[in-house]
């Protein structure tokens, strides 16, 4: 077994997971199963939302989290695979097209004009799926040891792009697109063959 074939594990154990949570919610069950509550709410306000929007929120959180964990993957896959190949500080070097330096930038001046608390210090942290896409296609002498086919991750990561807006915009995700992110993860992994 293989590291790709542990994250893969992983992964689908999480999804086993969340299949028996919505199962749980869905029917008013426990099957014993304890793990912590993910979310606190408050008490006086979050009871005056409709309850059926609450009951959207749970269904979303499920895609949220899958999402969040691959994209978070990738990331650390992108950094390890720089940090491997050894180069280090490829963030400020030829490694990062100037148009996804410049749009990072951007953004992270947006948040900084906001008031809020920063996300990262890390400006790979404020990239998209589709550059994320690029920086791979960019450096595949980087990454072609271990991804099988160019076409094949901009294809992947271009419909996890796809599926990230209703994930991040509060909409919900109509079943086949829950399907169609699950086997995204299972896609990407496969990738690394």
């Amino acid at each position: 077994m293989n590291e790709s074939d542990i994250k893969l594990f992983h992964i689908s154990n999480q999804l086993v997971e969340n299949d028996l949570d919505r199962i749980e919610r869905k029917f008013g069950i426990s099957l014993g199963r304890t793990h912590v509550k993910t979310i606190e709410t408050d008490s006086d306000y979050y009871p005056q939302i409709d309850s059926s929007i609450r009951a959207e929120a749970s269904q979303m959180s499920e895609a949220y989290e899958i999402f969040y964990s691959l994209e978070k993957t990738i990331r650390n896959f992108i950094e390890d695979s720089f940090d491997a190949a050894g180069v280090h500080d490829w963030w400020d070097e030829k490694y990062v097209p100037e148009k996804i330096k410049q749009d990072t930038e951007d953004r992270i001046q947006r948040e900084i004009d906001s008031g809020v608390t920063p996300r990262s210090e890390d400006p790979i942290d404020y990239t998209n799926f589709g550059e994320l896409g690029e920086i791979i296609k960019h450096n595949w002498d980087v990454f072609g040891g271990t991804l099988q086919s160019q076409k094949a991750v901009t294809k992947v990561l271009s419909g996890l792009n796809t599926l990230r807006a209703p994930i991040a915009h509060c909409s919900m995700l109509a079943e086949d697109e829950m399907i169609r992110l699950r086997l995204s993860v299972r896609d990407w992994f496969r990738l690394m063959g």
